[in-house]
């Protein structure tokens, strides 16, 4: 009991002194990791762009697919997954006043198993061995190195969702009665969805391994997919829940506000959390073999998503008009001039926000049977893919970047990097929306995905959408030269900004604020709601899946 007290007097002393060295080492390693993945799959994506636009042609020894595989490995699970890891672990040092020792070497366990990993499954795809992208779908069969190295990066994370979850357990125990910092509980709900979401892919991966060996002949691609898209789906609602954390305690103070209603986000984080995972089926709503009452429950899950959603909206939105009005703004609109748009912190989460309109209402027609036939198998796909993830997750992520690496690294953000900061900001935003919104068009327009070639022999229908492929190429050109200038700045702001001190911004709660229930910190409950809802969701079509399984596939290699 004396060493407890004794480490929680530590972890407080920390607390006090600012940010823990051997914390922001952790966290400053994930980071380097995800902006070196930023940078080669960025130049990876543009490769593919130019290619399938005609543009450019691919060297004899590397093949679209396998740029289109290493592009998707790279920024959607390694680059997603490793800055969320250390930013969150930055933000529950700074919230539970410093992380234990044995929670600091979990983390360095998992990074060294998540890079394991990475060099597993890109050392399979340059070697041609596993061209079978990101999702990875039987009966198309990677190299078994892949699988194994899938296998290594998800253990990496389970480490970390461990570390997380030891952390919180120590610091509920330490404080009796309280309710945890806020980033801290959302640090929560992000790596319970994270261990609980992935537990159904990495039970995929492991059966595909003895497949892909030859030691089984075949596999059941039904249930593969499903459960892929139980992770897949979740996914997007981690990306979706780490940013929004961002938008609902670090925006306001950094715009001079104060947090909307703590009570009120931590019940959108427990919606997210048990709402979420059901919902995978809409990836798969052209699938045969899922009966349409399936289907329609993980559309209605789906949508659900929407709750949580329009009660951020309203709550930020409100925050936005509050803060502007207290700071002079008068008339209908005049709150708006008064919000700090040249400050990097604010503008780049801002637009991500804005993004979130179209993008959410693009997630709708994915969602929707009728609309989905239309479009499932076309670029409108990829175009909604990376406004969402491209605009409102990644630019999040980069407006948090100009914070949180001058704390970690004790320097400051300098004006002429917060002009760099907004230039790469606008020129993002320039490209993505002539990168995506082409797409979206030429995706109405019948162009299909995933395919290296379009051009099916000069047909009338393919050449009317070689103008939108250019236009996404030069798209695709904007959003490279702003990753360079990016990963310029994460990598100036570590090394050779001044040093000085920079806060972590966190917002208060109002004066007036009531007290946040202790009820919502009943994780027990709202884990065993999840387990419940996906079991509800998941449980009858695997189960059908299996007991009348087709004759299953044999590996397939077509490249």
């Amino acid at each position: 009991m004396e060493h407890a007290i004794s480490s929680n007097k530590i972890i407080e002393k920390s607390s006090i002194l600012g940010v823990n060295p051997k914390d922001a080492k952790v966290s400053l390693s994930f980071l380097t990791v995800a902006f070196v993945s930023l940078l080669i799959g960025g130049v990876l994506g543009l490769l593919q762009g130019l290619q399938r636009a005609g543009i450019m042609s691919l060297p004899s020894w590397l093949n679209y697919y396998q740029v289109l595989t290493a592009h998707g490995i790279l920024l959607v699970i390694v680059f997603t997954a490793t800055f969320t890891i250390g930013y969150l672990y930055a933000s529950l040092s700074h919230s539970l006043g410093g992380l234990l020792s044995k929670v600091r070497k979990m983390a360095w366990i998992g990074f060294a198993l998540m890079v394991l990993g990475v060099v597993l499954v890109v050392t399979t795809i340059v070697m041609n061995e596993s061209s079978v992208l990101y999702t990875f779908y039987p009966p198309l069969a990677a190299s078994p190195w892949f699988y194994i190295g899938l296998v290594f990066l998800v253990l990496g994370i389970w480490s970390c969702c461990f570390g997380v979850f030891t952390n919180y357990r120590y610091w509920r125990k330490m404080h009796p009665g309280q309710t945890t910092p806020l980033m801290a509980y959302f640090t929560m709900g992000v790596f319970v969805l994270w261990f609980f979401g992935s537990i159904g892919v990495t039970i995929e991966v492991l059966t595909l391994i003895p497949w892909s060996l030859g030691w089984k002949e075949t596999i059941n691609v039904m249930v593969s997919r499903t459960l892929f898209w139980s992770f897949g789906h979740t996914l997007v609602n981690i990306w979706y829940l780490v940013a929004i954390s961002a938008w609902y305690a670090i925006v306001p103070k950094i715009i001079g506000g104060r947090l909307f209603n703590d009570k009120l986000i931590r019940v959108v984080v427990i919606l997210i959390v048990i709402l979420n995972i059901p919902g995978g089926f809409h990836h798969q709503i052209i699938d045969p073999g899922i009966s349409q009452s399936i289907k329609f429950l993980h559309v209605f899950m789906s949508l659900s998503i929407a709750v949580p959603s329009l009660m951020t909206a309203f709550a930020m939105f409100a925050v936005f008009e509050r803060t502007g009005r207290s700071l002079g703004g008068k008339g209908l609109l005049g709150w708006v001039k008064k919000l700090p748009w040249g400050d990097v912190r604010f503008l780049a989460p801002m637009i991500a926000m804005i993004a979130f309109i179209p993008g959410g209402a693009g997630g709708i027609v994915n969602t929707s049977n009728q609309l989905n036939q239309v479009i499932h198998n076309t670029m409108w796909v990829v175009g909604h893919f990376h406004i969402t993830v491209g605009v409102s997750v990644v630019l999040t992520f980069f407006g948090i970047c100009y914070w949180l690496i001058p704390y970690l690294a004790k320097r400051q953000l300098t004006p002429r990097m917060n002009k760099i900061g907004v230039i790469q900001t606008l020129l993002w935003t320039l490209g993505m929306t002539l990168m995506a919104g082409s797409m979206h068009l030429v995706g109405l327009l019948g162009s299909p995905r995933r395919t290296s070639d379009t051009s099916y022999g000069g047909h009338e229908t393919a050449l009317s959408w070689i103008p939108f492929e250019f236009v996404y190429g030069i798209g695709g050109s904007i959003l490279l030269v702003a990753i360079i200038i990016q990963v310029y700045a994460v990598f100036h702001m570590m090394f050779r900004a001044p040093k000085g001190y920079t806060e972590f911004p966190a917002a208060q709660p109002e004066d007036d604020a009531r007290p946040t229930p202790l009820w919502t910190e009943r994780w027990g409950i709202w884990i065993v709601l999840l387990l419940m809802v996906a079991a509800m969701a998941y449980a009858v079509p695997i189960v059908d899946f299996m007991v009348n399984a087709p004759p299953g596939s044999p590996p397939i290699r077509t490249w």
